[in-house]
């Protein structure tokens, strides 16, 4: 998928403040590291994959 630039703009804020949240609650102990660090990879992939940077599967496909 490929989105607008407009649209990938406002995605990359939303994602940095979601990332922030996350990092606080990991701070306050809310969260464990490794749901902290499995939200940010979800995240981040999803914006890739908005980006045209990631798609679902391939590296599978390609075995």
């Amino acid at each position: 998928m490929k989105a607008s630039q407009e649209f990938i703009n406002q995605l990359e804020s939303l994602n940095q403040a979601y990332e922030q949240e996350v990092n606080q609650k990991k701070e306050k102990g809310l969260l464990e590291e490794k749901t902290a660090k499995t939200y940010l990879r979800h995240s981040g992939t999803f914006v890739r994959w908005c980006k045209g940077d990631f798609a679902p599967g391939i590296r599978k496909e390609m075995k």
